[in-house]
C-alpha cells in the first residue's frame, strides 16, 4: 500500500477521535446545546459551551461514529442544513458573549440527500461562510480526520486552521476527482497525489497553519489550542476580522 493510501485510510478510520471524545477529554464542563431553532436537531453536529483551562469557549464539531449504529445516527458525519444552522446559531451566541470558537472537522462532505437539498443545503453552507468571515471573536479550526468540500469549509472559515498529522483536507474526495478527471474512481491514490491533500502538502501551500502530531494526541491538541488561543486572544475584534479575511483572500 502506498503512503498516500495509508494516510487516506487512517483519516477515514472508524477509530479516529470523535467530537464527543474531544469534548470529554480536552475540555471541562461541556454543556451540549441542541437544535437550529428552525426545524430540528442534527446529531452529526455536536456543539455547546465548555471551558478550556479556565476560559469559556464554544466548541462545535462533526460527529462520526465508531460503528454502524453510531454512523447511521450521524449520517456518517455528513451534516444536513439543520446541522450547519445549529453551528451558526452557536457561533453567533459565542460572539454575543465574547467566547472564542473552536471547531473540529471530520466529514466527507455535506449530506447529499434530497431532503437536505429541499431544506436549503447550499444556502446553509453559503450562509456559514459569509457569517464566519465576519465574526468578531477568535475562531480556531482543527481538521481531525477527513475534511471534504464545502461541507468541511462551512465550519472552517477560521483565523487559524490546524490539521492532525494523518488527516486530509480537499475540495472533494479523491475518488470524485479521479472520476471527473479520468472517468475512473479507482485511481484514487493518483488523484490524491495531484490534489496535495495531506497535512505536509497543505502546510507547504499554507492552506493550514500547523500540523498536530498524533503520538500523545490529546496532549498535543491541548498544547496547540493553548498556543493558538493565547495568540488570538491578544487581537482586537477588527484585527480578528481583518486577519481572517486576508487569510482566505490570498487563495
Amino acid at each position: 500500500m502506498s503512503e498516500i493510501a495509508e494516510i487516506i485510510n487512517k483519516a477515514r478510520a472508524t477509530d479516529r477521535i470523535s467530537m464527543r471524545e474531544i469534548a470529554a477529554e480536552l475540555f471541562d464542563n461541556f454543556i451540549e446545546l441542541h437544535g437550529d431553532r428552525q426545524f430540528t436537531d442534527d446529531e452529526s453536529v455536536v456543539g455547546g459551551i465548555a471551558s478550556f483551562e479556565g476560559q469559556p469557549v464554544t466548541i462545535i464539531g462533526i460527529q462520526k461514529g465508531h460503528n454502524l449504529e453510531e454512523n447511521l445516527a450521524t449520517n456518517f458525519g455528513q451534516p444536513t442544513p439543520n446541522g450547519y444552522r445549529k453551528a451558526l446559531r452557536l457561533m453567533k451566541q459565542a460572539e454575543k458573549f465574547n467566547r472564542p470558537i473552536i471547531t473540529f472537522v471530520n466529514t466527507a462532505g455535506a449530506y447529499p440527500g434530497i431532503e437536505a437539498e429541499e431544506r436549503g443545503q447550499g444556502e446553509a453552507i453559503a450562509r456559514n461562510l459569509l457569517e464566519m468571515s465576519d465574526l468578531t471573536v477568535p475562531v480556531l479550526t482543527i481538521i481531525t480526520g477527513e475534511g471534504g468540500s464545502g461541507g468541511a469549509l462551512a465550519l472552517a472559515v477560521a483565523n487559524k486552521v490546524l490539521i492532525l498529522e494523518n488527516a486530509v483536507y480537499s475540495v472533494l474526495s479523491p475518488e470524485g476527482f479521479a472520476t471527473i478527471l479520468w472517468k475512473d474512481g479507482s485511481r484514487r491514490d493518483a488523484a490524491a497525489e495531484l490534489m496535495k491533500m495531506t497535512s505536509d502538502k497543505l502546510l507547504e501551500t499554507q492552506v493550514v497553519d500547523g500540523i498536530i502530531k498524533e503520538d500523545m494526541l490529546q496532549e498535543n491538541m491541548k498544547t496547540a489550542i493553548r498556543q493558538e488561543l493565547a495568540e488570538l486572544n491578544k487581537m482586537s475584534k477588527t484585527e480578528l476580522q481583518a486577519q481572517r479575511y486576508q487569510r482566505f483572500r490570498k487563495f
